[in-house]
């Protein structure tokens, strides 16, 4: 291999000759060879960063024009567009395990403009530190390049992956206006629902998750850019914080604004604990519909079998024509990695000492994962299971008229005491409602017949 010099404070270093980045990115190469090639920084927080330098290249072209000139400018911006676009990729091999302040990941965005930019202009005359870094620290550029990749990643990724899985619910509702089934408390049998009663909570629940991460969003939206290396602003023109918010704002289309606080935004993680938090009651719910679908299509012929669920994959290696509810396994067992992402979201929000939290890789790195991970379980398990749910009326009806609640359907005629000495009786002796409230004594037949409908009790 091929390699060329380059130096930053601390002396030269060698580096590989094909590579644009420079001597701070290949130290950290070299130092932390930890998860290399598996847990990098994740592609999101590199196109934030492609984002953030654009930005602040455009802020500081308004502001200090004598600095960031316009033949700069144009190179800086064609190489940031690059870096969003995705096509530089493999010129960011770092690892999450840096240090916690992400300052290597600023480096090496630095320094793969600059020479990019270099490389554009066909003269070595952008600096990684005085031209792509100018206005900037690490210590405020890594936690707005978490925010921009936070609200991007909700915002475009999550939210439309549930609302295509609300949409499919919403259709096997009005599919299924009127199919009445038996409802289920403590996994015991309860009184009828009907099952676009049962798919609706579903929905709800997912809409109000969407409720929840838009709420969620709304803090994520301000960044801590301009506050440089404490929160003071220390080498940062006067108006560089509004404008270079402005200037993201204007490449993303969406509403970011300046910190109010920049001290609070060096140190504090609680936007994203927030924002987290709401990915996981999304997850959360989705556990629940995943637990629900498969105890429905439990079977085929053992289970409770109300519904049916596509077959995607032979599902075992020695019994011939199994098929297992996958699409309900991943769902969650995404979901159990979440939750344990939000353990270590939460506690490294907690290490915001003095004027920086140094947690930030590893934060975001969950943070990212949970809500990367989520989108993509969603869709999967929509296109795989949701949109393929039959409904099973005979089965459904079988079980609703075999259900002992359905005795609740008497109480207002012979009360509760003597409708649950009809349930016992049922049970014990293996018989119908009927023929246990009638050997009470409670109601002849007739009566039963005329106060007994299970379909109008939903």
């Amino acid at each position: 291999m091929e390699y060329r010099i380059e130096h930053d404070s601390m002396g030269e270093v060698k580096v590989p000759a094909d590579r644009l980045w420079g001597a701070q990115t290949e130290r950290s190469h070299e130092n932390f060879p930890i998860g290399v090639g598996i847990e990098t920084m994740p592609a999101e927080i590199i196109h934030a960063f492609g984002i953030l330098k654009k930005a602040a290249a455009q802020a500081n072209h308004v502001l200090v024009p004598e600095r960031m000139t316009d033949e700069k400018l144009e190179v800086i911006k064609k190489a940031c567009d690059e870096v969003i676009a995705g096509s530089l990729m493999e010129e960011f091999p770092l690892v999450v395990w840096q240090t916690g302040s992400g300052t290597q990941s600023n480096m090496n965005s630095n320094e793969v403009i600059a020479n990019r930019a270099n490389q554009l202009a066909g003269k070595k005359f952008c600096h990684p530190n005085d031209d792509i870094n100018m206005s900037q620290s690490s210590n405020d550029t890594f936690p707005t390049a978490m925010h921009i990749a936070a609200v991007i990643i909700i915002e475009d990724k999550l939210i439309p992956a549930i609302e295509t899985l609300t949409a499919t619910f919403r259709k096997i509702e009005a599919e299924n206006p009127d199919v009445v089934k038996s409802g289920r408390t403590h996994l015991q049998d309860a009184t009828p629902v009907k099952f676009a009663q049962e798919v609706s909570g579903w929905r709800s629940s997912l809409e109000k998750d969407i409720e929840l991460l838009r709420m969620a969003v709304g803090p994520l939206r301000q960044l801590a850019l301009g506050g440089t290396a404490v929160g003071t602003g220390l080498n940062a023109p006067k108006g560089f914080d509004e404008k270079v918010a402005e200037e993201v704002a204007n490449i993303t289309g969406k509403d970011f604004v300046t910190a109010a606080n920049k001290f609070h935004a060096l140190t504090s993680k609680d936007e994203l604990v927030y924002a987290h938090g709401a990915i996981k009651a999304t997850a959360a719910d989705m556990m629940k519909i995943a637990n629900d679908v498969r105890w429905l299509a439990s079977g085929p012929r053992l289970g409770l079998g109300e519904i049916t669920i596509p077959a995607n994959e032979p599902g075992s290696s020695i019994m011939p024509g199994k098929v297992n509810p996958t699409q309900c396994e991943q769902v969650t067992m995404v979901a159990v990695q979440i939750m344990g992402n939000d353990v270590a979201v939460g506690m490294a929000a907690t290490q915001g000492n003095f004027e920086l939290n140094v947690f930030m890789p590893v934060l975001i790195y969950n943070f990212l994962q949970s809500a990367r991970l989520l989108s993509e379980s969603i869709i999967a398990f929509n296109n795989n299971c949701a949109v393929g749910i039959k409904v099973n009326e005979e089965k459904m009806h079988y079980n609703l008229h075999n259900s002992l609640m359905l005795v609740t359907a008497l109480n207002p005629y012979i009360g509760y005491e003597n409708a649950a000495k009809v349930a016992h009786k049922a049970f014990e002796e293996n018989t119908s409602l009927k023929e246990a409230c009638v050997s009470l004594g409670f109601l002849t037949a007739e009566r039963f017949d005329e106060v007994f409908h299970p379909e109008e009790m939903v």
